[in-house]
């Protein structure tokens, strides 16, 4: 919905030894109401994460923000490590090691506990979302897509207590409680407002409404293989879509594809309705156990939707991790290497306006203005914005 630009601050920083990733939006676009409105929506995620002192380290802070009559933009730090995505196909057989993927899965956990602790559900968990600080540690990107769900108000049931579990190792997680643990379950049978996906209507394996202490979201969002199954039967989703994107992510590092992958969309809707994923050549262990039990089509039985990150911590795969000591690990399994991280001379020098930019895009002898465009462009410094 819009693009990014390589940036450094001519006056205060001339040599460009602190560049920084500045997003923008064309307002001049066909699609710039929509663009505009997930950009002050995304602007306003990064707002609250700045509440919080110190910021938390594995999700981005707002650096700051600034528009006029052409363009909305936003600046957030520059990772020079790319995106998770790229560095798996570094790999060997563009897979990762067990323990490189017990590393990255515990900080892309904390990320999400502190989101959904904000009453934050992400929605677009991928590998390209997932960059590589220069600290080699990860960060979560594009928030867009994400929304706030709020607290239901519950009507008082003597049978319902609040449940709260304790976090006892994480200084960096914050504590919250959202769920309530029932002595007795409550039929919830809400479908006001579903929306149906046009092109996946498979017959549905649930069309319950699970009980829930959040409100949640009937929109139809996502990237297709990473699509929880509440979200294709149109069931209505909550938190518990991103422990699903985990698996999915979990999933791809191990093996080096996603695995609802279908021959379409409609095919790939009906996979991950109706079929369980493939441990190919794989020996039961710690690691699928944990994929399959984020893999679970029903959401209330999820890993993860009772207790939330709390218990996906405890699972056996994690077991021994000091998840209070992740972020001194001061040798991450990939560093960026001095090329990535280091500027040009010309890109010091040089600078563009980012309104010429644009316009050159969209004048008939230029090609089609596309997001792929970006990676051609990627290292100038801007001197009007």
């Amino acid at each position: 919905m819009g693009t990014v630009f390589l940036a450094h601050h001519l006056s205060t920083d001339p040599s460009a030894l602190s560049p920084f990733a500045l997003k923008v939006v064309d307002k001049s676009l066909s699609f710039a109401a929509d663009a505009d409105r997930r950009a002050r929506w995304e602007i306003s995620v990064l707002s609250r994460f700045r509440l919080h002192d110190p910021l938390h380290p594995f999700l981005p802070s707002l650096l700051g923000s600034s528009e006029n009559a052409d363009i909305l933009c936003w600046a957030v730090p520059y990772c020079p490590g790319g995106d998770l995505n790229v560095l798996r196909h570094r790999q060997n057989d563009s897979v990762f090691s067990p323990s490189v993927i017990r590393f990255y899965l515990a900080e892309i956990i904390l990320a999400l506990q502190h989101l959904h602790g904000l009453g934050i559900v992400y929605r677009d968990l991928k590998p390209e979302n997932i960059l590589i600080q220069q600290s080699g540690h990860v960060t979560l990107t594009d928030f867009d897509l994400s929304r706030s769900l709020t607290p239901k108000k519950l009507d008082p049931d003597p049978l319902h207590v609040a449940c709260s579990e304790p976090e006892t190792d994480s200084d960096l997680s914050r504590t919250f409680t959202r769920f309530v643990c029932p002595r007795k379950k409550k039929n919830v049978n809400n479908q006001k407002g579903l929306r149906k996906a046009k092109s996946a209507r498979v017959s549905p394996v649930s069309r319950r409404n699970p009980g829930s202490f959040y409100e949640r979201s009937n929109s139809f969002v996502g990237t297709e293989e990473y699509v929880a199954p509440e979200v294709v039967r149109g069931d209505g989703h909550e938190f518990s879509v991103d422990w699903w994107a985990l698996g999915v992510l979990c999933y791809e590092m191990l093996y080096g594809k996603t695995p609802f992958r279908g021959k379409n969309r409609k095919d790939t809707f009906k996979r991950i309705l109706m079929m369980q994923p493939e441990f190919m050549g794989k020996q039961p262990n710690a690691l699928t156990d944990l994929i399959g039990k984020l893999l679970e089509k029903d959401p209330t039985r999820r890993l993860g939707y009772r207790r939330g990150a709390s218990e996906i911590k405890e699972h056996e795969f994690f077991r021994g991790l000091r998840w209070d000591l992740l972020t001194e690990v001061v040798r991450p399994p990939f560093l960026p290497s001095k090329d990535e991280t280091e500027l040009t001379e010309e890109v010091k020098k040089g600078g563009i306006d980012i309104r010429d930019y644009f316009d050159k895009l969209k004048a008939p002898s230029s090609p089609l203005w596309s997001p792929s465009l970006d990676e051609q462009r990627h290292n100038v410094s801007l001197t009007e914005f």
